[in-house]
């Protein structure tokens, strides 16, 4: 799988422990995942396979 542009070497990964593991909050990001948009509602049994390519964008407050 390509996560934001990434190759990772796995055949499947839970996408709330890739969340986990790189210290994103589901409130503050937005998925596209194979040129779609995830809707949040669906990231908890969202699992990445191994051919998934995944754009990943956290949103970050300041002025």
């Amino acid at each position: 799988m390509i996560i934001n542009g990434e190759k990772i070497e796995m055949k499947e990964l839970k996408f709330l422990d890739l969340l986990k593991q790189k210290g994103l909050k589901t409130e503050l990001i937005a998925l596209e995942l194979n040129g779609k948009i995830v809707p949040k509602n669906e990231f908890e049994k969202l699992i990445l396979k191994e051919n998934d390519r995944a754009e990943i964008v956290s949103f970050v407050g300041g002025g």
